[in-house]
């Protein structure tokens, strides 16, 4: 028995002899830590998810934060949950570890989570940004932010070329304009085309759905939502099996390499958590991060948030008549639902008569279709639309 255990971890040096003779890298393994307390489904099933990686995986080592147990594993010994962390914080702080799966994490204000789902009709994955944590307390500014991440955590799993869609949620075209135009001061990334007829960088659930995008922006409520749906829709929602968790915090800055997992998750989406930290940690996600970020703030991402979340001086604070109704049904889209009743008021203001409405894309503004081609130019000039 012992003869061919000898021979086996022969054969494992051999292989990683081979591959690295075949990659031309010789790289050490990263070592992905896991935290073993915490799961509502016990310490065994954070074992039997690291066994999974292990016998699906051999390019990263797993070292267990816990209790002892069975098994041929590395294991950091620690008493409870809380400890557990410290272990985890420090181990992460001397290199011993290069990334960690755990339950819980108290990212800073500024940083949140990227998550990772397969989506059930294509059997794609999508990149959800982001999931857990508070990028910004603003809205936007958030969710803008949160597609740098994404981007970021994108090219560190091999996608050169990701394609970035908006969720089509409060705030999504205030976004859309913001990225237009960091886009257009040379920050480098791809639109995605919705799947719908109509097109546009702003997805539906039909989107969602396909993994239309590569990378979803959205809030991070939202997220956390999509993550819990698609990862557990199969099961009733008290054991998550899809998908690889809600991933790793990324924001400006940020340099420890924390992957979240739901204390409802299973083995199997634990395993693949495990795989999603080792390939960011083995193509340097921090690293990757803090370029995206630069490139950004070179295109003047912060003047870009600032200029666009401020607050405008609302036409409702004015006295304002509404011009005599007429006919309107020329429909404009492309207005932010938390700007639809100001964006009608500034028109008002230059006396074209509008309605708020909701068509089948989202929010419009309905204007007689003679008056149609100066309303657009007129919500263009005030900034309710790109």
């Amino acid at each position: 028995m012992e003869e061919l255990k000898v021979k086996g971890m022969i054969a494992d040096v051999f292989n990683d002899i081979a591959e690295g003779i075949k990659s031309g890298n010789f790289k050490e393994k990263v070592k992905i830590g896991l935290t073993t307390f915490g799961s509502e489904h016990g310490v065994e099933e954070m074992v039997k998810a690291a066994e999974l990686a292990k016998n699906k995986y051999n390019d990263f080592e797993i070292v267990l934060i816990g209790p002892k147990v069975d098994g041929d594993f590395n294991i950091v010994e620690v008493e409870n949950a809380e400890e557990g962390h410290k272990k985890m914080v420090e181990l992460l702080d001397s290199g011993e570890i290069q990334g960690c799966v755990t339950q819980h994490f108290d990212f800073p204000i500024g940083v949140s989570t990227v998550g990772k789902v397969s989506t059930p009709a294509t059997g794609r994955d999508l990149i959800i940004a982001t999931t857990t944590g508070t990028t910004s307390t603003n809205r936007v500014e958030g969710m803008v932010l949160n597609a740098i991440s994404g981007i970021a955590v994108a090219k560190s799993l091999g996608i050169k070329k990701p394609t970035l869609g908006i969720l089509n949620i409060d705030g999504a075209r205030q976004v859309e304009r913001i990225l237009k135009e960091l886009k257009d001061n040379g920050y480098e990334f791809q639109f995605a085309e919705s799947l719908r007829a109509d097109g546009g960088s702003v997805m539906r659930g039909n989107d969602l759905l396909t993994a239309t995008p590569d990378i979803m922006i959205c809030d991070s409520l939202t997220g956390n939502i999509l993550v819990k749906l698609f990862s557990s829709f199969t099961t009733g929602g008290n054991y998550e099996t899809v998908g690889a968790g809600y991933g790793p915090g990324v924001g400006e800055g940020y340099t420890k390499l924390v992957n979240i997992v739901s204390r409802a998750s299973g083995a199997p989406l634990i395993c693949e958590a495990l795989r999603y930290s080792a390939t960011c940690a083995a193509n340097n996600l921090i690293d990757v991060s803090k370029d995206e970020f630069k490139k950004a703030n070179k295109a003047g991402l912060k003047d870009i948030i600032a200029k666009n979340t401020k607050e405008k001086v609302k036409p409702a604070e004015e006295d304002i008549k509404m011009p005599p109704k007429k006919v309107v049904t020329y429909s404009i889209a492309g207005i932010d639902i938390l700007e639809l009743e100001d964006a009608c008021r500034a028109l008002w203001k230059e006396n074209i008569y509008s309605e708020s409405g909701m068509g089948c894309t989202g929010p419009i503004v309905l204007v007689g279709e003679d008056e149609g081609t100066k309303a657009e130019e007129i919500l263009v000039k005030t900034g309710f639309k790109s």
